[in-house]
């Protein structure tokens, strides 16, 4: 069989769409992976899904449709969640397992009683769809066991000769697969991790648990309920290893461990340089530590491109373990088959952040409280003001209008460097360093579990590099700045010149693992704090 490449011309999708109708396998763009699909409602098609991908039949598949309606054609009890779930996340990378109808073959399902459905956001697989006139299953288009695709190239290599035709819509903007989510019980369950978080469903829709097994696998003679549960997935040739905690603790990991001929490494691209630099040429940055959809994106195609290497083994930095990461890191352990190296050190270092004003200080006083070391990072900086030190003498240096008899005016500064962007990052680049280099002696040195670590610059100074988690408290913006105007007794002017100056919501969004939301009442927010301390502080 000679495997044709389609483009996402209509005429393209509408040969992709006669393909499936006549109950080929087509491989198909969406916003996840590369899908293998195939018409979901004749059993036929979908064996030759399995037969291509040498995958387990008693591993299900996700149907996939393009419009809402076509929901109740396949399945029954639908309850009100499911529908408050749609409206708050579909078209996009959710799957819902609910009760199926008796139209949907037991090989779609591997004999379940319940199916995945999604409805990807994608435009050319909901084209694909509608063009075949029938709803599609569709796992990833790799061989079994492999690095999910997400190019035409990435399937092409695994199933040139196997199917009839792949339809190239270009790279996959998401880059792993969907978040599958069981809703046949009481609340959200997540079965599958992806860019859907369990924070953002608990937050749409008031709860939300993740199954144990995401983080440590399923036994050999368990029932599996979601793809991606039970089989090794997700593996290059070389065996893979996690190093997991802080980013900068598991760049120390890996350089130690670089011992071996041929070790390939992915790591984050604030390290690249160093390690290159180290005993390794066949390194490959997964990112900035802080970017999660980056990790995503880029995620198969480097353990792809290690098969085309002589790497005998691969050490990873896994990106933080919670939020928005979860989905990567998932894939990551099942890469590995759940080897890993604990970088952690016996302790927890939390970074929080946020603009002035938006309420970081109750949530550290909360840390604080339970027994954890705060470390403030304008505590940090005014301490190193009072001494001298290469800081101190640049500062004098570029700000000499600032200095009195050999004290700094803070206020006097913060209203040049509030108003003047240039003089804000002159401040900046002095100061970082020599505050991140304080805190991380600091936490290097403390016998404290829990470390917690005050920094409004927390990425923009790097010090994010040496947490295991982060956190961005977000608030609106008369709350702040009549918490700023009271705090620092300032007007109001001054107030809004400062938060001007700093970041809008969406840097924290793509940046922090959580969110935290100070938008209600103090009872509200500390609420949300107490549920935040007790779910990732203990």
């Amino acid at each position: 069989m000679k495997t044709k490449l389609l483009r996402t011309r209509p005429a393209d999708i509408a040969e992709a769409g006669g393909l499936l109708a006549a109950g080929q396998v087509v491989a198909i763009p969406t916003e996840t992976v590369y899908g293998l699909a195939a018409n979901a409602l004749d059993g036929d098609a979908v064996l030759r899904i399995f037969e291509a991908k040498g995958r387990p039949q008693d591993n299900p598949l996700i149907v996939h449709i393009s419009a809402l309606e076509q929901l109740e054609d396949l399945a029954e009890d639908l309850s009100p969640a499911v529908y408050q779930m749609a409206e708050h996340f579909w078209p996009g990378p959710l799957t819902m397992v609910v009760k199926k109808k008796a139209v949907i073959p037991d090989r779609t399902t591997a004999g379940l009683d319940t199916v995945g459905i999604r409805m990807p956001s994608h435009p050319v697989a909901r084209a694909i769809i509608d063009a075949a006139g029938v709803p599609l299953a569709a796992p990833s288009a790799n061989t079994s066991g492999k690095p999910s695709p997400t190019t035409a190239r990435d399937v092409l290599d695994d199933m040139n000769g196997k199917i009839p035709a792949i339809v190239d819509g270009g790279a996959c903007s998401v880059g792993v697969e969907s978040t599958v989510v069981d809703m046949t019980g009481d609340w959200p369950q997540i079965l599958r991790p992806g860019a859907i978080t369990e924070e953002m469903i608990a937050e749409a829709m008031g709860a939300a648990s993740t199954d144990r097994a995401t983080l440590e696998g399923l036994s050999d003679d368990a029932k599996v309920r979601s793809p991606g549960m039970k089989y090794r997935h997700y593996a290059p040739k070389a065996p893979v290893i996690l190093y997991e905690g802080s980013p900068w603790d598991t760049f120390c990991g890996i350089l130690e461990d670089m011992n071996q001929p041929w070790t390939g490494v992915i790591c984050f691209e604030e390290f690249l340089p160093a390690i290159k630099e180290s005993k390794s040429r066949l390194v490959y940055s997964l990112g900035y530590s802080w970017d999660h959809a980056e990790h995503a994106r880029r995620l198969f195609s480097l353990l792809r491109r290690f098969d085309r290497t002589q790497a005998r083994r691969i050490l990873v930095q896994c990106p933080r373990t919670v939020g928005a990461n979860a989905g990567t890191v998932n894939r990551l352990r099942k890469a590995a088959g759940f080897r890993s190296v604990d970088c952690k050190k016996g302790r927890r270092v939390i970074g929080v952040t946020g603009r002035s004003g938006s309420g970081k200080s109750l949530l550290s006083q909360q840390l604080q409280s339970m027994g954890a070391q705060v470390l403030d990072a304008d505590k940090v900086y005014a301490q190193l003001l009072k001494t001298d030190n290469p800081m101190t003498r640049m500062l004098c240096h570029h700000f000499p209008g600032v200095w009195k008899e050999g004290v700094l005016d803070r206020k006097k500064l913060a209203d040049i460097v509030f108003s003047d962007p240039k003089a804000l990052e002159t401040l900046n680049f002095i100061t970082h360093s020599q505050v991140k280099a304080q805190m991380h002696h600091t936490v290097e040195h403390s016998d404290s579990k829990l470390i917690v670590l005050d920094v409004p610059l927390l990425f923009e100074s790097g010090i994010d590099q040496l947490c295991d988690l982060t956190l961005a408290v977000l608030a609106d913006r008369e709350g702040s700045l009549a918490r700023i105007m009271k705090r620092d007794g300032i007007d109001r002017p001054r107030a809004e010149a400062r938060l001007n100056s700093q970041p809008h919501d969406d840097f924290y969004r793509a940046r922090a693992d959580l969110l935290l939301h100070n938008t209600g009442t103090l009872a509200q927010f500390e609420e949300k704090v107490d549920t935040f301390v007790k779910k990732y502080c203990k």
